[in-house]
Order: C-alpha cells, then sequence, then structure tokens
C-alpha cells in the first residue's frame, strides 16, 4: 500500500477538529433514532457520477424520499480491487466522464442531502485530493469515511490523524475476523461498522451465508457501535433478513444496477428494501 506518501497536515486535522462533533453526531443520532423507534437503517450505496452527474444528484435526493437512513457514495476509482462487476462498470463510466473528488463534492452540495452521507473510497484518490480533503468533504456535508483499502493497523500515524478529523471513520470488518481482532477493529472506528456480509467483491447473491446470524453477534459482543451488514444484499428479502438481526442494511450493486435504468427504478426498489426491513 502506497500510504507512506500521503499527507493529511496536522493543521488541516486541527482546524476541521471543530466539524468532528457535528459530523459524527448525524451519524450517531440517525442511529440513535433508530434503535429508539425500533427501526433498522436502509443505507443505498450510489457510485458518484453514474449515470451521470446530474442523474447523481437526482438520485441522492431520491433515495432520501424513499426511505433511506444514510448513503454511502462511492467515489470512483480506476483499480476498484474490492468491487464486483456492476460497480467496477459504473465507475468506470463515472471516470469517462470526468468525475472527481471536486466534482462529487459539488454534486452533494447541489443535493442538500437531510440524512447522514458516507464517502466511500479507497485511499489513493483521497490522499490525489490534498491534504485538506476530509475538512472540504465536512464542509460539503458528508458526515463518515470508508477507505475499503485501509486496515487498522496498516498506517496507524494516518490512520489516527482520519480518526481525530471531521469525519466518523467507519471500519470493515470481515466474517473471518476473529473477536478480538472485531474488537481492536472497532474500537478505531467511529458512526457504526460495516460488517461485509461473506468474502469476495462486491455484487449481487442468491443467499446470503448461513453463518451471518453468529458472525453478528460475534461483532455485537466486541463493541457497542452499530453492526450494518453489506456485500450480496440485492433484493427485499434479503433485506429482511439481514434487519432481524443488524441495525443496518446496505444495498450496493442492486441500487447502482437499478441506476443503470433511471432514477425511478433505483427508487422504487429503495422503497421495496424499505418497506421489507420495516416488516422485518
Amino acid at each position: 500500500m502506497a500510504s507512506a506518501s500521503v499527507t493529511i497536515s496536522p493543521e488541516a486535522s486541527r482546524e476541521a477538529s471543530g466539524t468532528a462533533s457535528t459530523a459524527e453526531r448525524g451519524i450517531e443520532h440517525t442511529f440513535a433514532k433508530l434503535r429508539a423507534s425500533k427501526t433498522r437503517a436502509l443505507v443505498p450505496y450510489i457510485t458518484a457520477g453514474h449515470p451521470d452527474l446530474e442523474r447523481s444528484v437526482e438520485l441522492l435526493i431520491a433515495l432520501q424520499e424513499s426511505g433511506a437512513d444514510v448513503i454511502e457514495l462511492g467515489l470512483p476509482f480506476s483499480d476498484p480491487m474490492a468491487d464486483g462487476p456492476v460497480i467496477q462498470a459504473s465507475s468506470q463510466m463515472a471516470l469517462d466522464q470526468g468525475m472527481s473528488f471536486d466534482r462529487l463534492l459539488e454534486m452533494v452540495a447541489k443535493a442538500k442531502a437531510r440524512v447522514p452521507l458516507v464517502l466511500m473510497s479507497y485511499l489513493n484518490p483521497i490522499m490525489a485530493a490534498g491534504s485538506d480533503a476530509l475538512e472540504r468533504a465536512a464542509d460539503a456535508g458528508i458526515g463518515g469515511l470508508l477507505l475499503i483499502d485501509l486496515p487498522v493497523g496498516s498506517d496507524p500515524e494516518l490512520e489516527s490523524r482520519i480518526g481525530s478529523g471531521p469525519l466518523s471513520f467507519i471500519r470493515l470488518v470481515a466474517p473471518t475476523t476473529p473477536e478480538a481482532r472485531m474488537k481492536e477493529i472497532a474500537e478505531h472506528g467511529s458512526g457504526f461498522v460495516y460488517l461485509i456480509s461473506s468474502l469476495g467483491v462486491t455484487g449481487m447473491r442468491d443467499t446470503l451465508p448461513p453463518e451471518l446470524s453468529d458472525t453478528v453477534k460475534r461483532l455485537r459482543g466486541a463493541t457497542t457501535l452499530p453492526v450494518c451488514v453489506g456485500f450480496g444484499v440485492s433484493r427485499p428479502e434479503q433485506a429482511a433478513q439481514v434487519a432481524r438481526i443488524a441495525d443496518g442494511v446496505v444495498v450496493g450493486s442492486a441500487i447502482v444496477r437499478a441506476a443503470g435504468e433511471g432514477v425511478e427504478q433505483a427508487a422504487r426498489l429503495a422503497a421495496e428494501m424499505r418497506a421489507a426491513i420495516d416488516g422485518a
């Protein structure tokens, strides 16, 4: 990993610290309200700039209206090693149209989201965006950051700077992670923990792993943070299955595929997922 060359300046981190509590409270407040009402979060994922910039803004608005509680916004990257074919194709389409970190921030500012937004990215695009990237993201209206290729312990200094910055630092946990490591990962994160339902790349799956419930139980024993489950959730019945055991349901490739057909199709799928979660 090329993180040794990353510079997120201490000055930028300190300047951003005033917004850190606000951003984190947005996500924490959302999950606290959901917990109080015994409701689970719908967390759809979209790729910024897919199908195009204008419709990405429309998607953000439509997904809120369809019942999204948190929205993950993917920053396109040329080498998305953890993503399956649907999200890879959407990223390439967005890159071909000139999507960048700055244009993503413009998109977020235009959408004026009423729900927390989580920027999902690989490390290199954040590196390339400059030392004030996280502060600018918070100023635009983003509340959280999920870096796919920065595992806990890989670069402690960088992780510390990100963790003390303006965004909730959401960490990934794999289903094979031992409980002690789960605890370590969660202790270095905030907002919520993203549990990958199964190994491999993102994508739609016919079934969810039979051991998923036990994995969620292990993770709950390791952290008090909300647990959101993603990778493979593509149908309403699967969303309901996850909602019965976790605090949030992440729907990625299925939403992205629907978005490629149109904003209305993506919003309709999100509404179906919302209804399934509420009925679980």
